[in-house]
């Protein structure tokens, strides 16, 4: 029997079971759905100062915790639900970012009322079309940009926390505001395809 030969991927995937399939069927691919995009909001926030790896083994833990990400449910969470999860081994116990997320879902309901969705507001950093990178090799793909520094600036004013520029970039990479898969890997065609 012959072995199938593996798809060529960003190397960051190559490795691990779960950050290849993330990079497979998530990373990358145009998201317009507010929850998910709150979601991934949270998530890269929660990641600072930690691999992306441990904050996806804690993802399922998350969604249990914060309602699915349903974010008129996280922001009516109380101070009392917030400290109870401080000590979940299932999600990382940060006080600040824990708190962040409530806070987050408290402004994404004010970005919600005035623009219609989180996803309208979203994507109008990239005039509603992803930007689609040429990158050959890991070594040419910022860890920011000019445009997540505009983004983090704007997110902050608005009273969002834990929205660095680095992990703006991040965010609009996994919602695929932004396709840095190289041009060599299987998903960067793929992803160009989708809007």
């Amino acid at each position: 029997m012959t072995k199938t030969a593996e798809p060529t991927r960003c190397h960051w995937a190559t490795s691990d079971a779960l950050l290849r399939d993330y990079h497979d069927t998530e990373w990358g691919v145009p998201l317009h759905d507010d929850r998910r995009l709150f979601e991934f909001l949270v998530l890269e926030g929660a990641q600072a100062g930690l691999s992306w790896r441990t904050v996806l083994a804690k993802r399922e833990r998350y969604r249990e915790v914060f309602h699915q990400f349903e974010i008129a449910r996280v922001a009516a969470m109380t101070d009392r639900e917030l400290d109870k999860l401080l000590l979940d081994p299932g999600i990382i116990r940060n006080r600040l970012k824990v708190s962040s997320t409530r806070d987050n879902a408290i402004v994404a309901l004010a970005v919600i009322e005035e623009f219609g969705s989180l996803d309208a507001y979203l994507w109008s950093f990239v005039d509603g079309k992803p930007l689609r990178n040429r990158w050959r090799g890991m070594g040419e793909v910022p860890a920011s940009t000019e445009l997540s520094d505009r983004m983090s600036k704007t997110l902050k004013k608005r009273g969002f926390r834990f929205v660095g520029s680095t992990i703006c970039y991040s965010l609009l990479q996994a919602t695929g505001m932004v396709n840095d898969h190289l041009v060599g890997c299987f998903r960067h065609k793929a992803c160009a395809a989708e809007v």
